[in-house]
């Protein structure tokens, strides 16, 4: 296919000067001395390594995902609805209502109202500004929300011992509270990932020990970047903080040099990494027991969309040291840093990783051994996408997919409530938006009479982004599935297969094994019609 986006995409603020782009180098047939559009070379050429980024201007204040058209995505499969009878209900007309369907789920032991839990969002500063929304948006939607890595590292407040282990951190601490205060202790919880900068520096145990938190995920990686976690820090004081904490800086923020360049504003941010985790079969299996041991009831493993070979190492070692839920992350969306070139030429998209997975299964299957739940994450936004995951997921035994995970669709959410909130308050929403829905909030989010009811006077407390994130889950998504599967006769979750869904083409089917839809059922027609 043609990269007619290699020399312009809007992810780095980059552009062309010409329409007729080279579908090979995506640059402008003519390259003129005199153009004053800085395409990714042009821009590569004054600021390097910044335009393997996001728009530097723009974070904190944006999550990020590649443009690429992979050739394969849920768009490729057509959901067959039914006419005839009614499964996890009486059949009958009056009773077995699309509002009646059961979406339930439950992911690695903890129950959910849905499925649809939030992946790890640490300490991006786009998750740190929108977590109230986030947490509490969970919580009142009764589902898993997990607190991403090196929120501890980069929180200025935290306190380490002797052994560089850390004792408090504020941060933390008021992210699990602030879940807490709307939880209702049965549907959902919070969970806390580490990666390999938190594993050394005590994150665990302290998240276990002194926050009560029952359920820690491990971090090999995301579909959007194979490296470690990478943010931006605009203040010099906290980037030698952070070095001084372990962390990869870059530039140095103790070199001088550095120091004169940042002060007249050569630069205005430091990069901060992680270092890459080493993946040992026996190293794992260890560890797992260890935190077993240390108090953590559920131990959850997050992953990125490595190779064939690495999807099959994840699994084998999920099932033997029983991980309670594996989270797959296909290419390929970031809530941060993520290089762009990575996040749109690395890593295996989210349909082709699913059918991997699930050939993993399979193997695991036939040998009897131990299957983790799955969570499934890379680019889902809406309901289509989250049945049509799961359907596929679905075998003899029910749907091995208890989840979708999300990430930039909840953070867009909670950050178009707090927005237009916002405006509403300074008297500045877009008039077509206010004629339609109204000026106030108690207006135009639908769903506040139904929280009210919930909640009653209690509802002033929650934040607004959090009834946007409420909104999005259960008035739409929510809402979107259960239409959906009433269309397929099917009024539970776990009822879902793969005989719900057809593929649309030919590579559709090879990837997948879903029969496509002008083969499927052919021998049923025919005996039907004998």
């Amino acid at each position: 296919m043609a990269d007619i986006y290699a020399n312009a995409r809007s992810t780095t603020g980059t552009s062309i000067r010409t329409r007729d782009v080279s579908p090979t180098s995506g640059m402008c047939p003519i390259c003129i001395e005199g153009c004053l559009t800085l395409c990714e070379i042009g821009k590569s050429a004054f600021r390097g390594r910044e335009v393997l980024y996001p728009d530097p201007e723009e974070f904190g204040t944006s999550t990020q995902a590649s443009n690429k058209d992979y050739g394969l995505d849920w768009s490729h499969f057509q959901i067959l609805v039914d006419v005839v009878g009614a499964k996890g209900i009486e059949a009958d007309s009056d009773k077995a209502l699309f509002s009646a369907v059961d979406i339930r789920s439950s992911v690695g032991g903890i129950p959910i109202k849905l499925p649809v839990t939030i992946a790890g969002l640490g300490s991006t500063e786009v998750a740190k500004r929108n977590w109230d929304g986030l947490a509490v948006g969970a919580a009142i939607s009764g589902t898993v929300m997990v607190v991403g890595e090196k929120v501890c590292g980069m929180d200025s407040s935290a306190r380490y011992d002797s052994k560089g282990k850390v004792t408090h951190s504020d941060d933390l601490k008021y992210r699990v509270d602030k879940y807490r205060e709307f939880w209702d202790e049965k549907h959902g919880d919070i969970v806390v990932q580490t990666n390999v900068e938190d594993q050394r520096g005590g994150v665990d145990v302290y998240a276990l020990s002194s926050l009560g938190v029952d359920t820690i995920e491990r971090k090999w990686g995301q579909g959007a970047k194979a490296i470690g976690g990478e943010v931006r820090v605009r203040d010099l004081e906290k980037a030698i903080m952070l070095k001084k904490r372990g962390y990869i800086i870059w530039p140095d923020p103790e070199d001088e040099d550095v120091q004169k360049a940042f002060n007249e504003k050569v630069f205005d941010s430091f990069e901060r990494h992680s270092r890459v985790g080493m993946v040992k079969e026996r190293d794992f299996l260890e560890d797992v027991d260890w935190l077993r041991k240390q108090g953590a009831k559920r131990v959850f493993l997050k992953t990125g969309a490595y190779r064939p070979a690495v999807v099959a190492l994840t699994m084998k070692l999920a099932s033997e040291a029983k991980i309670d839920l594996v989270t797959f992350d296909g290419a390929g969306g970031g809530t941060g840093m993520s290089p762009v070139p990575m996040m749109n030429e690395a890593s295996t998209p989210t349909v082709y990783l699913e059918a991997q997975v699930l050939r993993a299964i399979e193997l695991l299957k036939r040998k009897g051994r131990h299957i983790p739940d799955i969570a499934m994450a890379g680019g889902f936004v809406n309901e289509a996408q989250i049945f049509k995951s799961i359907a596929m997921s679905g075998f003899e035994d029910g749907p091995y997919v208890k989840t979708i995970a999300t990430a930039r669709a909840p953070i867009t959410a909670v950050m178009k409530s707090n927005h237009y909130v916002r405006l509403a308050e300074e008297d500045q929403l877009p008039a077509k938006f206010a004629t339609l829905y109204g000026n106030r909030p108690e207006q135009f989010f639908i769903a506040t009479t139904e929280l009210e009811g919930i909640f009653g006077e209690d509802l002033k407390k929650i934040p607004w982004g959090a009834i946007g994130l409420y909104t999005y889950f259960h008035d739409r998504v929510g809402v979107g599935l259960k239409q959906l599967m009433a269309g397929v006769r099917k009024w539970k979750l776990e009822l879902l297969n793969r005989n719900d869904i057809a593929a649309l083409s030919e590579r559709a089917c090879k990837v997948t094994g879903i029969p496509t839809i002008e083969d499927i059922e052919n021998d049923v027609m025919e005996s039907i019609l004998g």
